[in-house]
């Protein structure tokens, strides 16, 4: 290797090592190929060609983190209890505790599904996350079988959860191309409650298969209460903004159970 300035200089590295250039602005229909075609190809060498992706909240913790929180936050505020802001964290440890069983349901639901089916049949797919997300990939772990988490680069700290399979984690730049990996191979869709990355990514599939830019996938959105109170679908249809055949895209589940029993009557091939 010769050095001088000449083979030192930017110009002279080679275009796919030069981290300066890949990074450019006009460069980023190389890094959206890119990162549409990692995945893509690893996804295949594991065979998968059949995914249930399962949605949910990052913040709902599992039960018993729920009861240490709430217990923490409780004696915080007995402390002071002028203090508005102390109420609020009662409050919404409280919240938390009671939706905590919505954890337990995505882990039973991982379970069912990766048992139920096997390796290369219906794997469970999340956006790698704590919460719901943890919970489904944990019970494909727990019952032995692998699971994707698809993570995305965000402004604070996100690290993939514990129960994905390693050689199936993945991590994203590109919100859009998260979502497409994650709707790619989707035979099934579950929305458990959550914000708005779970609205967001509910809507999108909503109004692919609404456009029938997507075929027809059982989209079920765990819990009634959580969801009837978040979004009022029928004032929606009474405003005429969708169509009274547009309720019919989804439908309510309550239990890992009832939401299997729907999944398993799926083609998975």
């Amino acid at each position: 290797h010769v050095d001088s300035p000449h083979t030192r200089s930017s110009s002279y590295k080679l275009a796919y090592q030069d981290k300066e250039f890949i990074l450019r602005d006009e460069l980023r229909p190389v890094r959206l190929q890119l990162e549409l075609l990692k995945p893509e190809l690893i996804l295949q060498e594991n065979h998968i060609e059949s995914t249930v992706v399962i949605y949910g909240s990052s913040r709902i913790p599992k039960p018993e983190t729920a009861k240490s929180q709430l217990v923490s936050a409780e004696a915080e505020y007995r402390k002071n209890k002028n203090d508005d802001a102390l109420k609020q964290k009662v409050n919404i440890a409280r919240r938390a505790l009671a939706n905590s069983k919505y954890y337990e349901e995505a882990r039973k639901l991982g379970g069912l599904i990766s048992s139920n089916t096997g390796k290369d049949m219906l794997v469970v797919v999340t956006g790698g996350g704590p919460g719901i997300m943890e919970a489904a990939n944990r019970g494909a772990h727990e019952a032995g079988i692998p699971s994707i988490g698809m993570n995305i680069v965000l402004p604070f700290e996100q690290a993939p959860n514990p129960y994905i399979t390693p050689e199936l984690t993945f991590q994203f730049h590109y919100f859009a191309v998260r979502k497409m990996h994650l709707l790619m191979r989707a035979k099934a869709l579950v929305a458990f409650p959550g914000g708005y990355g779970t609205l967001d990514e509910l809507f999108e599939t909503l109004t692919l298969v609404q456009t029938q830019k997507v075929n027809a996938i059982p989209i079920l959105l765990f819990g009634r209460g959580f969801w009837e109170r978040v979004i009022n679908f029928n004032a929606l249809v009474e405003e005429g903004t969708i169509s009274p055949k547009d309720l019919d895209l989804f439908q309510f589940v309550e239990t890992a159970e009832d939401a299997w029993e729907i999944i398993s009557q799926v083609d998975a091939s």
